[in-house]
């Protein structure tokens, strides 16, 4: 089973911490729209396997579509593969889109799964992240999914912001579990130089927040989030049991997925192709950047998406992929960091949700050099 993702590139306003490939231009809407339908058909022998389970907008902001652009997308899709066994289409979307006459244009459609960008209920917060709704609009939002029968919603936070501690994220916690969300993704904040936050670094205008806070606030929310019953999957995310993000989970465990729009990534186990070009050069041509992975390039990709979920990666599977020798060495390696941030146990190494903070740095010590 393969999963379809469409990336919506516009924006209304651009965040201060996002570095995703977005356009401003909303008058690109229409013809970028038509230049993905024609990428899709061009993709149609891409994925080996022509069965599809999950399909996912991303973005950027795909709420900036109709409902009924939305579905044609889902429409298109089933005219190439077989999509009769997708169990969950997800539409990203911001807060203030979502009016009562967006909700109900949204309800006839296919899509039974949404992912609210709140990133915070504190209007200081959001102001300094140039979002484009306030704290009381995104939980009007929800309650406005919740009441037309959405019952698989999912919000995103962001934490580790300077000047916004940890009184501000217990806060967030508290108004996000009050209003029942199924799922919860929760990031830490990033400062990329091409952001304005970036820029603002450079400036000495921002930073980041110290070691300390961060690992502060990242177990203050796996405490109040596992208390409250979600389950600590990912690194980043939190389900109550039976509602993990299916699409995302398919791209921790290596399965095929096709990334259609500028943007997007694809992966067939055998090619990462990728197009990063400007909606108006996209519009007309679109190109592709491509990488044949070597198995070095699998083995690398398996350890960084397996250890950060929280079951880890399989020894036996290391084996059968790879060979014994290679799982041998895995384990060998690991074992440096038993017992600080590694737990070996029952053929398998994982890291604690817990301790998911210093995934990177660990992960970085596995992989195998060429």
């Amino acid at each position: 089973m393969a999963g379809l993702y469409f990336h919506i590139p516009f924006c209304k306003r651009i965040c201060s911490y996002c570095d995703f490939h977005r356009c401003a231009d909303l008058r690109f809407i229409p013809s970028t729209i038509e230049a993905m339908h024609r990428e899709l058909d061009a993709s149609k022998e891409f994925l080996h396997d022509r069965q599809i389970a999950t399909i996912y907008f991303g973005g950027g902001t795909p709420s900036l579509l109709s409902p009924a652009e939305l579905q044609r997308f889902i429409n298109h899709s089933a005219d190439l593969f077989d999509t009769s066994g997708v169990g969950e289409i997800t539409a990203e979307m911001n807060p203030d889109d979502i009016t009562a006459d967006y909700v109900k244009a949204l309800r006839p459609t296919d899509i039974n799964r949404i992912s609210l960008g709140v990133q915070s209920f504190d209007d200081g917060a959001l102001r300094l992240m140039n979002r484009r709704h306030s704290g009381a609009e995104a939980a009007d939002a929800v309650k406005r999914l919740q009441d037309a029968g959405y019952e698989n919603i999912t919000t995103d936070i962001i934490f580790g912001i300077e000047g916004f501690g940890t009184e501000r994220l217990e806060s967030d916690i508290e108004r996000m579990l009050s209003l029942g969300v199924q799922h919860i993704s929760a990031y830490h904040l990033t400062i990329e130089p091409s952001t304005r936050f970036g820029r603002m670094a450079e400036r000495g205008k921002f930073r980041a927040v110290e070691e300390e806070q961060s690992e502060r606030e990242f177990g203050l929310l796996h405490q109040r989030l596992t208390a409250a019953g979600y389950e600590h999957y990912e690194v980043s995310n939190y389900a109550l049991p039976g509602y993990r993000s299916r699409h995302n989970s398919s791209y921790w465990l290596g399965v095929e997925y096709l990334g259609i729009g500028p943007g997007a990534h694809s992966f067939n186990t055998e090619v990462r192709r990728w197009c990063e070009q400007p909606v108006a050069e996209y519009t007309e041509q679109c190109r592709y950047e491509k990488e044949l992975l070597t198995d070095s390039d699998r083995y690398n990709e398996m350890i960084m998406t397996s250890l950060r979920r929280a079951e880890g990666i399989d020894l036996a599977l290391v084996a059968e992929r790879f060979g014994t020798e290679q799982a041998t060495r895995l384990e060998q390696k690991a074992r440096r960091f038993e017992g600080f941030a590694v737990e070996i146990k029952d053929g398998k190494i994982r890291i604690p949700p817990e301790k998911m903070l210093v995934s990177d740095a660990v992960i970085e010590e596995l992989f195998e050099v060429d």
